[in-house]
């Protein structure tokens, strides 16, 4: 077993939820680590994240699971409703079934939160170091390690190198060098206090309203004091990958023809952010020596699967895994994380393409969609989840078998 140098930490670029995950994994393993973030604080922009099973067997592996646990909201139901019609196309119970079937729960949770819970376990560890306003440029490596230059000039030495930086990421540029793939597709994120919500719309569900071109989304945040609201559409400019504030009149400006119970969500909120999309083809190689990826940076995806968040974590335990096997040997770890998560990941980035194709369908394709699921039983339901939400510390590293 190769001990981790007490001197000499493992550096992570990139200090969102990904990356705090990346250095609870790594300590837990004996590493003192580095956490290097552009931004110039600590923190999340967003609203809510929906949290499969998988997510807490994550945040259980990675100690901070009670933290999470305290601050989500555990939903009744998943319910997709048709935004012309109303018509029900599914419903999938969340509740005790679903628990005993997935060993945990299906919530839903404030971004700040789930990131507010693995940031008091980095805090919590003492062997973490956390440096804002510290942008990754460029790195060098050799035998022995890592080296990471910043935009100050000043040089980071670390025993390896997650990169953790996100969709635009920097560490995957110089490795790879690929391009995003920008979707067209704008999604615009707020919340709304609960006395401003709806009455009639106040379910304890994750619900979607499916519709041509567009979807909207709400569930309660914090306690049911919160709703977070999301809209999809599909841009008819030429977009870049990037957030910015939003424009009512925009979004305002699509969303016709839809049913008034579910139009009314987009007029709701008094201020917006707004995001257009983009993810990446999927790869077959994220370890580079002593260096890998992680999280987005690893393998982007769009949202349609709701699974962004709780892949960045899933690579996290896996991770740690690997490295407990090779008794820290840091590029036989690398290799055994990346052929375990590779054709997973690849998996959540079709299947999320594919599921907006579905919510966004329109004539004959809607009709298919409306009829996709009907009659089936939540136990049927709860088979064609299995691959996603069967997910767990104990299996994670099976696929590379």
């Amino acid at each position: 077993m190769t001990s981790p140098s007490q001197d000499i930490p493992v550096l992570v670029a990139g200090g969102g939820i990904g990356g705090l995950a990346a250095a609870l994994a790594l300590v837990r393993q004996g590493f003192r680590v580095k956490v290097l973030e552009q931004a110039p604080d600590i923190g999340e922009i967003g609203a809510g994240m929906q949290l499969g099973p998988n997510a807490f067997h994550a945040f259980d592996a990675l100690g901070v699971g009670e933290l999470a646990r305290s601050r989500a909201v555990y939903t009744d139901f998943m319910v997709m409703h048709d935004a012309l019609d109303e018509y029900q196309v599914g419903m999938i119970p969340t509740g005790e079934a679903f628990r005993q079937r997935f060993g945990n729960p299906y919530a839903v949770i404030h971004r700040a939160d789930a990131h507010g819970s693995l940031l008091e376990g980095v805090q919590a560890s003492g062997q973490i170091e956390f440096l804002t306003s510290t942008r990754v440029e460029r790195i060098e490596q050799d035998a022995d390690g890592v080296t990471v230059h910043d935009q100050h000039g000043r040089a980071h030495r670390g025993l390896a190198l997650i990169g953790a930086d996100g969709v635009k990421s920097v560490v995957r540029q110089q490795f790879v060098g690929d391009e995003a793939r920008v979707t067209g597709h704008v999604v615009y994120r707020a919340v709304v206090d609960k006395a401003d919500f709806p009455q009639d719309l106040q379910w304890n569900a994750a619900s979607i309203w499916v519709g041509p071109n567009c979807h909207l989304v709400h569930y309660p945040l914090r306690g049911g004091e919160q709703y977070n609201v999301v809209v999809t559409f599909h841009s008819r400019e030429a977009e870049q990958w990037g957030v910015t504030e939003g424009s009512k009149a925009e979004v305002q400006s699509y969303f016709q023809g839809i049913c008034p119970r579910a139009r009314q969500l987009i007029d709701l909120p008094k201020s917006w952010k707004r995001w257009a999309t983009a993810d990446r083809e999927p790869i077959d190689q994220w370890s580079f020596g002593r260096v890998t990826l992680l999280g987005d940076a690893a393998h982007p995806t769009t949202q349609y699967m709701a699974q962004g968040a709780c892949m960045a974590m899933e690579d996290a335990v896996t991770l740690g895994e690997a490295l407990r096997v090779h008794g820290n040997d840091v590029e036989k770890a690398f290799d055994l994380y990346q052929r375990s998560r590779i054709a997973r990941t690849a998996r959540i980035v079709l299947s999320s393409r594919e599921m907006g194709r579905i919510y966004h369908a329109k004539g004959v394709e809607r009709l298919v969609r409306n009829d996709l699921w009907r009659g089936r039983s939540p136990e049927r339901f709860y088979d064609a989840m299995e691959w996603l939400y069967g997910w767990n510390v104990q299996n994670c590293l099976a696929a590379a078998a």
